[in-house]
């Protein structure tokens, strides 16, 4: 039944939803400039890589513990921009891995990436390791790493847990600089506590549209956020109506028989708030409630001989 009074405004949000997006990935192809905020960590790429460079020490990435999903592919395919722009200036990199399927794509991922600028000679094969699918074993190797090469730039993002806060302390305390995103809402403030920079929320899933400018991937970041816009504006908008028409004042009035005229009288003059069932996004959220036709009916009254014996009516 929920579904039968609004599975119509659901229609709606998704027609609208498919609208912008479409709408927003023409404007890109044409050459349009959309706007997308800064995103302060991914602006630092740059800066870390350049850093690693003059140090003379490699580029650490690290997915935490994402498997072969959106997450994990999201992550390597940072990543691959970050090793595009290590490879420039022959900055060696290591990415530690915990999922097997994971590893094998990063491996094909950042062997395409020196292919791509020419130098596949420069890419080491050992460069992509598979730590351990085990927690704090993984956790304890890329550790080992950091302690033993001196990582001057560490790149922390996808799904983390308890381990955070361990690779997050190890990096600081050799002095890294550090960027970290994490799908994980609970190791957010970890994160934020160790590191230089950290992407908070949807800044994860809106970098490829940041870094790469892909016009499709553009579009579709731009109209998700109208829509996101959309429901705010609708919401508020509700919330504000609500709250004047439960406010307005409401009186009593009834009509009765004076000689031979009807005349309405003032029954109660105490003001009274209107009932849930009167207001407009009730009626408008559930359209066959009988409550929302008819808010104002009275109660029938049943006569003493229209009851039964156990009390109900006939």
């Amino acid at each position: 039944m929920q579904y039968y009074d609004t599975g119509y405004l659901q229609i709606l949000l998704v027609v609208v939803l498919v609208a912008f997006i479409l709408y927003n990935i023409t404007r890109a192809k044409q050459g349009k400039s959309l706007f997308i905020r800064r995103i302060a960590g991914l602006n630092a790429i740059e800066e870390a890589v350049g850093r690693s460079t003059e140090m003379g020490r490699p580029v650490l990435m690290v997915p935490g513990l994402s498997v072969l999903g959106p997450v994990g592919i999201q992550a390597v395919n940072i990543f691959a921009y970050i090793t595009r722009k290590a490879a420039k200036f022959g900055t060696p990199i290591r990415m530690c891995l915990a999922d097997p399927a994971l590893y094998s794509v990063a491996q094909e991922i950042i062997r395409d990436v020196y292919q791509s600028e020419g130098i596949p000679d420069q890419y080491d094969s050992t460069s992509v390791r598979f730590i351990s699918d085990r927690q704090f074993a993984f956790a304890a190797g890329v550790v080992g790493t950091i302690m033993r090469e001196k990582v001057a730039a560490c790149f922390l993002m996808g799904d983390w847990y308890a381990e955070s806060l361990i690779l997050a302390e190890s990096a600081n305390e050799i002095g890294a600089i550090q960027v970290a995103a994490s799908t994980i809402t609970t190791q957010t403030p970890f994160l934020i506590a160790a590191c230089d920079y950290v992407l908070i929320g949807d800044e994860f899933y809106a970098a490829s549209a940041y870094l790469s400018r892909e016009p499709v991937l553009v579009g579709s970041l731009i109209g998700q956020d109208w829509s996101k816009m959309l429901i705010a504006g609708v919401i508020l908008a509700l919330t504000a109506q609500a709250s004047f028409e439960k406010a307005f004042v409401q009186q009593t009035f009834k009509e009765s028989q004076k000689g031979d005229r009807q005349i309405w009288t003032r029954e109660d003059i105490t003001p009274r708030l209107k009932k849930k069932s009167e207001l407009l996004e009730f009626r408008l959220f559930h359209p066959h409630d009988p409550e929302a036709v008819f808010p104002k009916r009275d109660k029938i009254k049943l006569q003493p001989w229209e009851k039964d014996d156990t009390g109900g009516s006939q």
